[in-house]
């Protein structure tokens, strides 16, 4: 072999082994990234882990506020409704159901199609409008 084909041999390994290192490089850098990523994620997970027994005091207490909150005006600290539906859903129902919410500055209408057990919910269809300023104002006299 001649001098130009060793030179020519050594050459392509050092540009082999630069991009090798390169990649090498590049590689630690993301595995360092990764891993940067996951302990932030593991550490929300820790400072968001609520053990049961506490979930479960929550939801009691939440129970406890809702029945006093029906029970009587002012009862309770969470504000109640009574609401007049005296039969479940059972899975059976067929038809086409309408759902109106006024609440604040929007009105929204949701219209449903149940199809029983086997179809359940056919079709879905919601909107919802701000209502103007000029219509939430008025003289009561």
């Amino acid at each position: 072999m001649g001098k130009v084909a060793v030179g020519a041999a050594v050459v392509c390994a050092a540009v082999t082994c630069a991009a090798a290192a390169l990649l090498v490089r590049r590689r630690l850098k993301s595995s360092r990234r990764w891993a940067r990523a996951m302990a932030i994620l593991r550490e929300f997970e820790e400072k968001c882990d609520t053990p049961i027994g506490k979930l479960r005091q929550v939801a009691d207490a939440m129970t406890v506020e809702m029945h006093a909150g029906l029970a009587s005006e002012g009862g309770s600290k969470l504000k109640m409704l009574i609401s007049y539906v005296d039969n479940l859903p059972t899975g059976d129902e067929k038809d086409y159901f309408m759902h109106w919410t006024l609440a604040g500055t929007n009105f929204r209408v949701l219209r449903v199609q149940l199809g029983g057990k086997e179809k359940r919910v056919i079709k879905q269809e919601f909107d919802e409008v701000s209502i103007p300023p000029h219509l939430m104002t008025g003289n009561f006299r």
